[in-house]
């Protein structure tokens, strides 16, 4: 237990409306030619205006992606599209269109509540929430290890963040497991 906290259930049961599942399929290339391939990935939607929502992932998770569904809180799903990419920080924002969702599940999804990177302190609990290896939603807990560790976009090298000349992004670490399908 982490602080004395050993249950988690309430903050997911609260926070899991908002995550969502990502499937791509993408081709690959060898020397036997072209082949579908499959990835998973992990999102949380942080918008929603009159006709799509916004949902934020790693870049990773849909580059080069030929096609993307998404599977919300009540395991429905939606093609999604990109609607921007931003490489060097591994980040991309998705959309699928409200017209291709179920009233029923417009009903169980939520806008995720997002704080600010500022207000986290060393120490504080960590709950990863994703798609781990492509199997559908898990969580794990850890805590805040450190903030400001900055990646070198050049050769993904980790600093302490303390020379801010390289064009790089300062990241939170977390001891919470990430698994292959926790991206996003």
């Amino acid at each position: 237990a982490v602080a004395g906290v050993s249950d988690v259930s309430g903050i997911v049961e609260n926070v899991m409306p908002s995550i969502v599942s990502i499937t791509e399929t993408s081709m690959q290339k060898s020397i036997f030619g072209e082949y579908p391939s499959e990835g998973a990935g992990s999102g949380f939607i942080v918008k929603q205006d009159d006709k799509e929502l916004l949902i934020v992932t790693n870049n990773h998770v849909v580059s080069g992606a030929e096609s993307i569904t998404v599977k919300f809180i009540d395991d429905t799903t939606a093609k999604a599209t990109v609607k921007g990419t931003d490489s060097t920080a591994d980040l991309a924002v998705i959309t699928v269109k409200l017209s291709d969702l179920k009233e029923e599940t417009k009903g169980k999804i939520k806008i995720a509540t997002l704080g600010h990177s500022d207000d986290v302190k060393v120490g504080q609990m960590a709950i990863a929430i994703g798609n781990a290896l492509g199997y559908g939603q898990s969580v794990t807990t850890g805590i805040v290890s450190a903030k400001n560790r900055r990646m070198d976009s050049d050769n993904n090298t980790v600093t302490d963040g303390s020379d801010d000349s390289s064009d790089g992004v300062n990241l939170i670490q977390t001891d919470a497991a990430i698994n292959p399908g926790n991206s996003g």
